[in-house]
């Protein structure tokens, strides 16, 4: 259920998840520990207003990624099965975004 707009900085938001944040129950196969990190580290970026670390944002960033992450890991091994897949595949399941990271990784080993 999606509640009435709020207004944040101008900006109007419904109180839903955030669209970038993919559902991971009930993914067959399950949910990957990579993918579950990257939704918490998807997570504490919107939250945080971090998009890139510094010395000062490091740590407290990347404690907040390891807890939410075991977190969402053990939500996910309680909740019961769903009836029906997430209707959308999560990005690290794309083909699009598998070759993205590919090239990043060949790149970075030529260097």
């Amino acid at each position: 259920m999606i509640e009435a707009p709020g207004n944040v900085g101008g900006r109007t938001y419904h109180r839903g998840m955030c669209r970038n944040i993919t559902t991971l129950r009930g993914l067959e196969p399950a949910a990957t520990p990579d993918e579950i990190e990257a939704a918490a580290r998807q997570y504490v970026r919107k939250v945080s207003g971090v998009q890139s670390l510094s010395d000062a944002t490091r740590e407290p960033f990347e404690a907040a990624v390891a807890e939410i992450t075991e977190i969402t890991r053990r939500l996910l091994t309680e909740l019961p099965a769903r009836r029906q897949p997430p209707a959308t595949v999560p990005p690290l399941r794309r083909p699009e975004v598998q070759a993205r990271i590919a090239a990043k990784a060949a790149k970075s080993q030529a260097s």
